[in-house]
């Protein structure tokens, strides 16, 4: 089954916010979308894991997300989606697809052009999600992703 994230604006927005403190236009970052276990499709919190970035690449503190995975556990509570942001056009690399948070299917990856500087919103993002063979293909962002008042 196909599910459809909920996102409200004031997280889009702080979305866009961390990407731009944290990358400050010059390197990538990464944040994760997360919600219940209860109500999955209502993302409820934006994460910004303990990372390593540079202009086109980023890695994550592991010792940050064996943590990370424990509270997840404590709270009920799963990663839906994660994104990140590429220095010039979106796009899914070789890299993206060998590493995701998350290798379960129907997981969405969101690519944001630009370092997230341009306006808030999915205007040049690439969306996509890992099917039930473990490959990844590009999805409709605005099929997958609503954003609420």
């Amino acid at each position: 089954m196909t599910q459809r994230y909920r996102v409200s604006r004031a997280q889009l927005e702080r979305t866009f916010t961390l990407l731009r403190q944290c990358g400050a236009g010059k390197r990538e970052c990464q944040l994760l979308w997360v919600s219940p276990w209860a109500q999955p499709q209502s993302i409820t919190n934006v994460i910004h894991p303990e990372h390593r970035a540079t202009a086109v690449s980023f890695d994550l503190d592991q010792r940050w997300l064996t943590a990370f995975w424990g509270k997840l556990a404590q709270e009920g509570a799963g990663v839906r989606v994660q994104i990140h942001t590429h220095p010039g056009a979106a796009f899914h690399s070789g890299i993206d697809d060998d590493w995701p948070i998350v290798q379960t299917q129907g997981f969405l990856s969101l690519v944001i052009p630009r370092f997230g500087l341009g306006e808030v919103g999915f205007e040049g993002a690439y969306l996509a999600e890992l099917d039930d063979k473990g490959a990844w293909r590009q999805v409709d962002v605005h099929t997958r992703i609503q954003v609420t008042p």
